[in-house]
């Protein structure tokens, strides 16, 4: 028996945590997971590409609101980077551009040059990305035959760890690494840059991401399964409001009377903490993210029940 339901009201917001597969966008994870909850109020934070597997963060009704929360928090990737290529895209799913043999280069030097490729970067995205020129995707204004040429953008890549140097042909070298980095980060630009200073070029051929901010792919599930079990009242892949919000954020416990306070909008006294604090009622229902302001404390993003 297929679940219909009533209206978006009627299922319990939470934060899926789904495992993506290769070759589905994000915006067919969120369609997946419409169609099994039978509700349009879904979305996601941090966008992976067709080619990439691994954790996208969705969230189910009223979890929406804090999608824009989720999506800043530092992301931790696996990847497999190819030197000796390029492509049009900056990884495998592009045209080849440009061949140069990577025969020549050793261990040490691969090591550097994605050495060079951590700390605080200046990072021009792929054209062939999701960032938006002028309203629109950049991908879609290159597909249109448009010549788009992206602003840098500071990142910060704060590890980046080399597991394995493989040669699968004599001209091409092949490199498994760890990337923990802000988001906004292109690990694809990683391999492209340490590519050019190499003088052979580069290119991704993996990329998997295993965590953003506090949540990892152990806990994650496929798309399907993660929504069914919301609607089931909770299982793998899925997140109570709650909880997630007080896996990012420090928790204050409120009194009844704050609690009402706070679901009417008011301000109550400052938590003494920078930044946003999750509002916790004494039921244990999530009900605001609350920022001081001076001696109160206002919300900054309410969730009220049902």
């Amino acid at each position: 028996m297929s679940r219909r339901r009533a209206a978006d009201a009627d299922v319990t917001p939470g934060i899926l945590l789904v495992d993506k597969p290769g070759g589905m966008t994000s915006h067919d994870v969120v369609a997946r997971a419409r169609r099994v909850l039978s509700v349009r109020r879904v979305g996601h934070a941090g966008t992976l590409d067709p080619m990439a597997t691994g954790l996208l963060v969705l969230g189910v009704g009223t979890a929406t609101r804090l999608l824009g929360h989720l999506g800043g928090s530092d992301k931790v990737y696996e990847a497999t980077v190819r030197l000796g290529q390029t492509t049009v895209t900056d990884d495998r799913e592009g045209e080849v551009l440009t061949t140069t043999s990577a025969g020549g280069l050793d261990d040490d030097a691969v090591r550097a040059a994605l050495a060079a490729q951590t700390g605080p970067l200046l990072q021009v995205p792929s054209s062939v990305s999701a960032v938006k020129v002028g309203g629109r995707r950049s991908y879609d204004r290159v597909r249109a035959g448009e010549e788009v040429v992206l602003e840098p953008r500071a990142v910060t890549v704060h590890r980046l760890d080399v597991h394995w140097i493989t040669r699968p042909t004599p001209d091409l070298v092949d490199v498994e690494v760890t990337v923990a980095c802000t988001a906004g980060t292109y690990v694809r630009a990683i391999a492209r840059d340490a590519g050019a200073a190499l003088g052979v070029g580069g290119h991704l051929t993996a990329l998997r991401r295993t965590a953003s901010g506090p949540f990892t792919t152990d806990r994650a599930a496929p798309v399907e399964e993660a929504a069914a079990a919301l609607a089931d009242g909770g299982g793998a892949g899925v997140l109570g409001l709650t909880e997630a919000a007080t896996a990012i954020y420090p928790e204050r416990r409120l009194s009844e009377e704050e609690a009402r306070a706070v679901g009417y909008g008011q301000r109550i006294a400052a938590t003494g903490r920078p930044g946003l604090t999750a509002a916790v009622d004494p039921a244990g229902r999530l009900v605001a993210l609350l920022e001081d302001t001076g001696s109160g404390a206002r919300v900054a993003v309410g969730f009220p029940p049902g």
